[in-house]
């Protein structure tokens, strides 16, 4: 156990009971206990294999190679539609984590084995995307404009384009590049 990950099992959470059950079922399996992104992350050999999170209405493992994951038992969430690679173990009690240590282990052993293995998963392309006709025509028309969004990383251009994407009427949309025109202009993505 990774002392620099304690805060977020001792804070008071409605979780806590169940945060640690995972901890001490994750920390059988021979992983590396590591704090990333605030939670704690499980790695093997420097690679994330699993992570403990929680929400309002569950806690998780979240696997990030998860959709690599035979998941016999169905049970394997996508938390989102646009997630695509990390799959979830959700739980709503205690009882449902004590009562499937061996499978949650099963699941572990699993993802460490594919972590291992190398193999990665097959990511869309930034060109699979949905551009916005909004967004495709503000860069018809404005030549700096595209050569600034085509010099953003895969990651930035995927993020602006499931973030103008995601709003239902076109005056959202428009709203939306509108108003990060010039962060695509400097070389920022939505979050920098």
């Amino acid at each position: 156990m990774n002392p620099k990950a304690d805060w977020f099992f001792e804070e008071d959470s409605n979780w806590q009971k169940e945060y640690k059950a995972l901890r001490t079922i994750v920390n059988s399996c021979g992983l590396t206990e590591e704090l990333k992104w605030g939670v704690p992350c499980y790695t093997v050999q420097g690679n994330n294999v699993v992570l403990i999170h929680g929400f309002k209405d569950y806690c998780a493992l979240l696997f990030h190679k998860g959709v690599l994951l035979s998941d016999e038992q169905q049970l394997l969430i996508q938390q989102t539609k646009n997630v695509q690679a990390a799959r979830q173990l959700r739980f709503t009690n205690l009882e449902e984590i004590v009562s499937n240590e061996k499978l949650l282990k099963t699941y572990i052993y699993e993802a460490v084995e594919v972590e291992r293995s190398g193999v990665q998963v097959q990511y869309k392309k930034t060109e699979d995307f949905e551009m916005p006709d909004e967004f495709r025509v503000k860069l018809d028309s404005d030549p700096n404009l595209k050569t600034a969004f085509d010099g953003l990383s895969e990651g930035r251009k995927k993020g602006y384009l499931l973030f103008f994407s995601s709003a239902k009427q076109s005056k959202t949309r428009e709203s939306r590049i509108e108003k990060n025109l010039d962060r695509i202009l400097m070389g920022k993505g939505l979050d920098d």
